[in-house]
């Protein structure tokens, strides 16, 4: 017989995925920016609210960018290596998607005080 013995803890060699490769993580990067631009679009649509102009281009030169080149900006130092949006593009789609669920940004800043003045 040319089976081969269990490893040290009892399991046979060849199950189930063996032949399988890890996952890429820059494509699962892709993939995860595309589904939320998607999603970001999808949900602006079902919720009848109006993206500018600005909004709906950016909604599409990113996607078209990511599935060009695998990721939306050139600079490498405007985001992590193994993501595909920039800090700012992954911000501007949060915000994208806020106005979309229709949620209210609540201003978190409060004014500025004089010091010293007696209270009114």
């Amino acid at each position: 017989m040319n089976r081969k013995p269990p490893d040290s803890k009892g399991r046979k060699p060849g199950g189930f995925g063996s032949n399988r490769k890890p996952p890429d993580p820059k494509a699962a990067a892709k993939r995860a920016a595309l589904n939320a631009l998607k999603r970001a679009q999808r949900q602006a649509d079902r919720a009848g609210v109006k993206l500018s102009e600005w909004e709906g281009e950016f909604l599409g030169s990113v996607s078209d960018r990511l599935k060009t080149y695998g990721r939306a900006f050139g600079d490498p130092e405007k985001g992590a290596p193994g993501q595909a949006l920039s800090a700012l593009q992954t911000v501007k789609l949060k915000e994208i998607t806020a106005k979309a669920k229709g949620e209210k940004k609540e201003l978190k800043r409060k004014p500025f005080k004089r010091r010293g003045a007696p209270p009114e």
